[in-house]
């Protein structure tokens, strides 16, 4: 069985994700903050296959020794992590002139951190393997920025920009790095707020397209998917 390190799983597309995950037979390691929230995300992947392992440990991913310590309890309970999907992220809309004091470092504490630390936690020991898979959740926001989410925008940008500098350092020792850059996505952004789900994309549709790259020949990469509606952005 692979093991899988999934940030932000407890929701939208990472909960989406450990779900597809799940019914490939893969074992799994996710946080949460919420104790609650992460007890019954692990419940609903053990129903989906009980014959997996979950590590469920409590941590802020924002913060590097809560994140490294979840990272070290994955390794402890699973054994060596081949697929990391760097997913947890916050959208803290609002122009760059607007942002209140600690809107930047809460978006890149967030947004870019956790893939950055994760990457060089894992990355020398991807490398002596030879394989493994590396999801990094980008946004449409990276490629074309949305001035009522500056500070988002340039986060998401980083990350797309990190996910490159992987892709090349990672390549020579055949693992493979994704972009994965979704568009207006039914997430807990949209709580509240009424919304017709078939002008979204929606969180299944990321996990089934990531599921099936991850399934791919061992020679075959793909770099990055954009996925948008349809019918244009909202």
């Amino acid at each position: 069985m692979k093991n899988a390190l999934i940030t932000g799983a407890t929701k939208g597309i990472g909960h989406a994700i450990a779900l597809a995950f799940a019914k490939e037979g893969i074992n799994l390691a996710i946080c949460s903050r919420n104790i609650k929230d992460l007890q019954q995300t692990r419940e609903q992947l053990l129903a989906v296959n009980p014959h997996i392992t979950v590590s469920a440990t409590v941590a802020d991913a924002s913060i590097k020794q809560q994140l490294l310590q979840f990272a070290q309890q994955a390794e402890k309970e699973l054994g060596s992590i081949s697929v990391i999907v760097n997913n947890v992220g916050t959208f803290i809309p609002s122009s760059i002139l607007d942002d209140t004091e600690d809107t930047f470092d809460t978006q890149m504490n967030t947004n870019l951190r956790p893939g950055y630390e994760l990457y060089r936690y894992f990355g020398k020991k991807l490398m002596a393997a030879k394989e493994g898979h590396i999801f990094n959740i980008c946004s449409v926001a990276a490629l074309s920025p949305v001035v009522t989410a500056g500070t988002y925008s340039v986060t998401k940008a980083a990350v797309y920009s990190l996910s490159n500098i992987m892709r090349l350092e990672m390549q020579q020792y055949g693992i493979k790095v994704t972009s994965v850059i979704p568009g207006s996505t039914i997430t807990a952004s949209w709580d509240g707020v009424e919304v017709d789900k078939s002008r979204f994309v929606l969180p299944e549709d990321v996990a089934a397209a990531i599921v099936t790259i991850y399934k791919m020949s061992t020679g075959a990469n793909v770099d990055e998917i954009i996925i948008k509606p349809v019918f244009g952005q909202l």
